[in-house]
């Protein structure tokens, strides 16, 4: 990784007091190098799903890449699939390929291999940072600052205090007890016990918890990587949750775009929003086929995302689509 770069503190936000590094710095995303180009992760935070985070193994991917390269180049884009499942209980070992080393763009490829076998594999791509006569961007949308809302870790605990949530309290411990090394902020949280329809749309403030600093703006990006994952598949079923519930839901790929530097210790907006989910057939349906469609349960879904910095800024844009498999929603059903 480079040395210090400055990624436009005005953004907002402020360091947390004293030098509380961030576990994702100190632990999750920090490889053992083996051997020249070959690192080995293991694993901070595993899902109730026991299956590896994928954000995670994106972000350790590309902490791989990033060290393959020299000083004077920043991430500008990277894309991945997930080929399989993996495995909690063991390591992951991170081979880098150095495809191309150019004067403005370099290429990396990174496959993640457990048992022998790759589980994901991915390209970054790297660029000099140059000066560019055109922009624009999208405006940020208007949400209330992240100060006004109540976190996470709140919200459930307010729920928990509510006779009304009693049914859900197995969930919501469960939920509640996880260690995930971000913070989050709901802008619209909705209870739990609402059935309320929904848009696939959502937005939250999110940040790393603990003390990144300036720092390497590479870093910044990795963490930024572990953080787009979370909760970013789950916005194609805010529509239908009420209606179905979920039995399996994993990514298939995930796609980021780096535009503006960022602190990822700082709070950022994470928009979210689902333009398609479903299912391509080979031919179009039948009326019959379309009314016994919900037996099959399988589908895909495509997800769009923007992290913005407070102060405006479109700093990262990303996309992921996944498999959703869903069964019919039981009313007694718990979290």
């Amino acid at each position: 990784m480079s040395p210090p770069q400055d990624p436009e503190d005005e953004q907002g936000g402020g360091d947390p007091p004293g030098d509380l590094r961030s576990v994702l710095v100190t632990s999750v995303l920090n490889l053992e190098p083996l051997d020249e180009d070959l690192f080995r992760g293991t694993h901070y935070w595993v899902p109730s799903t026991q299956r590896l985070f994928g954000g995670q193994i994106v972000g350790q991917a590309l902490v791989a890449a990033a060290k393959s390269v020299s000083e004077d180049v920043h991430v500008h884009s990277v894309h991945c699939y997930f080929v399989r499942t993996g495995d909690p209980k063991v390591p992951v070992l991170y081979q880098v390929e150095r495809t191309r080393t150019g004067a403005s763009f370099s290429v990396r490829f990174v496959k993640a291999v457990q048992h022998g076998r790759p589980i994901f594999i991915c390209q970054a791509s790297f660029q000099k940072a140059q000066p560019s006569p055109m922009q624009h961007q999208f405006s940020m949308p208007a949400v209330p600052p992240p100060e006004e809302l109540l976190s996470h870790e709140a919200l459930i605990n307010q729920c928990l205090r509510d006779p009304k949530f009693q049914k859900y309290q197995v969930g919501l411990n469960r939920i509640a007890a996880q260690e995930v090394p971000i913070e989050i902020k709901l802008v619209n949280p909705t209870a739990p016990c609402k059935l309320k329809k929904m848009e696939p749309k959502q937005m939250f403030w999110v940040r790393a918890r603990g003390h990144i600093g300036e720092g390497d703006m590479k870093m910044h990006c990795c963490v930024a990587a572990y953080i787009s994952d979370f909760a970013f598949l789950g916005t194609a079923i805010l529509p239908h949750r009420w209606q179905y519930k979920v039995d399996f839901m994993v990514s298939l790929d995930h796609s980021m775009w780096f535009h503006a530097p960022f602190r990822a210790d700082h709070w950022m907006l994470y928009e979210c929003e689902s333009p398609w989910a479903g299912k391509r057939d080979s031919q179009e349906p039948t009326a019959s086929q379309h009314r016994n469609s919900h037996l099959d349960g399988s589908s895909r879904g495509l997800v769009h995302g923007r992290l913005w910095r407070q102060d405006g800024v479109l700093a990262v844009s990303c996309a992921q689509e996944g498999v959703i498999r869903v069964k019919p929603w039981d009313s007694t059903s718990k979290l």
